[in-house]
């Protein structure tokens, strides 16, 4: 059946143990689909397999009045893969990210950005040395503790003109920054949500479950009561009347609906976030089943440096843009054009993160990801100048069929063939580490076709040719699904 079924596109077929079939394809067949990658281009790889479907994908989500950290660059990158191979299988993606604009940790800020000369324009760094020292106050001085939870108050009721004022300044600033960071990584958002659009719709659902027994009172406060249904117990609105980041959580489900319709919601966070989120989807389970029912949780890993913490002012947390700027400067060692070692250290950065099964932890190595010998961005992104630099050679020469190839099909040509496969499974399981490995081996196999085959001036040369260029057109839509970017030389 399987033979009738193939007809000549199979030059082999055999059984290999209990339930496989080892099926070996035609050269004939290899040629042609090789060729179909390069024909393709940009849209070798896609599919259909999603098409119609209206996804929503939520991630990075930095707070405004703190800096963006390393977790939320984690976040973005593999949100932004996330995205594309959904997108590379027929998918509409809305992009949007979800940050705190109210609360104790902008409470903490905003008192430290009070003492500062009110005339002088707020700056990004400003905001950060001002979270630090509200931080610490509320730590070490009731009194300070007492004035922050105040403005927290405040902030909710809007009434103090130049808080607000301070407020929607310092976010402003917050978000022109994230979004050059954004920008770097080549991510946008199509929604932008904050804490302060969710406050008063969570704070209804939330109520409107008191009333009908989804949430309980407790201490003053309105819980969540996960003791018998396999998650945490965990405060939604609290004593003071103000709502938790799990009331927001419920509110921002009802604002995604409301403002982009979907058929299926992904969020990407830490792994830290687990257990917060398993009580947030119970809950939603019991308010809106039908939103509960379309929403996945991807957890990511934690970044940590393998040559030890790099200093913060928070002292704990690594900003996302030092970290950057950190890569950069190690590319600018062995790339003089300022583009390219950017290019380079995002695709290094990008590289270690993805290349993780999602909620892995990321063990970042400077030398390990920026080596051009295996196992790093910069080894993919080598890889495909140089088989670039082939076919810009050979650009003037007639390309021809098939029959100018060897009998037998070269390794390369079997692997490229496999892409549209990879890129469906790795989008139907959320998880771009199998595309990254996919990738490394399609490298390894071209450094080997380049280094073992004379390419230009070959009795295959068209053949030759044809494999430079569909490997080229291959490992390009495949750095692209994973936000990577290519310098033009290296």
């Amino acid at each position: 059946a399987i033979r009738s079924e193939l007809g000549d596109a199979a030059s082999k077929i055999e059984v290999a143990g209990k339930g496989f079939v080892n099926i070996t394809l035609a050269r004939e067949a290899v040629a042609f689909a090789v060729a179909e990658a390069d024909a393709k281009g940009a849209e070798w790889g896609k599919n259909n397999i999603e098409n119609g479907e209206r996804v929503m994908v939520e991630y990075s989500n930095p707070n405004t009045f703190k800096e963006m950290h390393i977790g939320h660059l984690v976040g973005t990158v593999v949100g932004e893969s996330l995205s594309r191979l959904i997108e590379s299988s027929g998918a509409k993606v809305a992009r949007d990210t979800f940050g705190g604009d109210i609360g104790p940790n902008v409470a903490k800020a905003l008192w430290g950005l009070r003492k500062r000369n009110a005339g002088d324009p707020i700056t990004a760094r400003e905001i950060g040395d001002a979270y630090a020292e509200g931080s610490n106050a509320y730590e070490s001085g009731e009194k300070a503790k007492e004035e922050i939870n105040e403005l927290n108050q405040a902030i909710y009721t809007g009434k103090d003109t130049e808080l607000m004022e301070l407020w929607r300044s310092g976010r402003d600033v917050s978000m022109e920054e994230f979004r050059r960071i954004w920008k770097l990584l080549g991510t946008h958002f199509d929604f932008e949500f904050f804490d302060s659009d969710t406050t008063e719709t969570g704070l209804r659902v939330v109520n409107d479950g008191l009333n009908k027994g989804i949430f309980e009172k407790s201490d003053g406060a309105i819980i969540y009561n996960g003791e018998n249904k396999g998650v945490h117990t965990m405060v939604f609105i609290t004593s003071h009347g103000t709502p938790t980041y799990e009331a927001k959580d419920i509110g921002l489900a009802f604002l995604k609906e409301e403002r982009w319709p979907s058929d299926e919601i992904i969020i990407v966070t830490g792994n830290e976030q687990i257990g917060r989120f398993n009580t947030i989807l119970a809950a939603l389970t019991e308010l809106a089943p039908h939103l509960a029912k379309k929403t996945a949780h991807v957890a990511t890993g934690f970044l940590k440096l393998a040559s030890g913490k790099m200093s913060s002012r928070e002292g704990n947390v690594v900003a996302a843009s030092d970290f950057i700027k950190r890569v950069i400067e190690k590319a600018s060692e062995k790339n003089a054009d300022a583009l390219v070692a950017e290019q380079v250290a995002i695709g290094a950065i990008k590289y270690m993160i993805l290349r993780q099964a999602p909620g892995s932890d990321i063990i970042f190595d400077e030398e390990k990801s920026l080596s051009l010998t295996g196992d790093s961005g910069p080894y993919l992104q080598y890889a495909l100048v140089r088989a670039k630099s082939v076919v810009a050679k050979a650009y003037n020469l007639q390309l021809t069929t098939y029959s100018s190839a060897p009998a037998e099909p070269y390794a390369l040509e079997r692997l490229i063939i496999h892409y549209p496969e990879v890129v469906a499974r790795a989008a139907r399981e959320l998880a771009p580490n199998l595309l990254v490995n996919y990738l490394t081996e399609l490298a390894g196999q071209w450094n080997s076709f380049y280094a073992q085959e004379r390419i230009i001036g070959s009795d295959n040369e068209a053949h030759k040719l044809l494999v430079a260029r569909a490997f080229a057109q291959t490992m390009s839509n495949g750095l692209a699904l994973l936000g990577m970017p290519v310098p033009e030389k290296m």
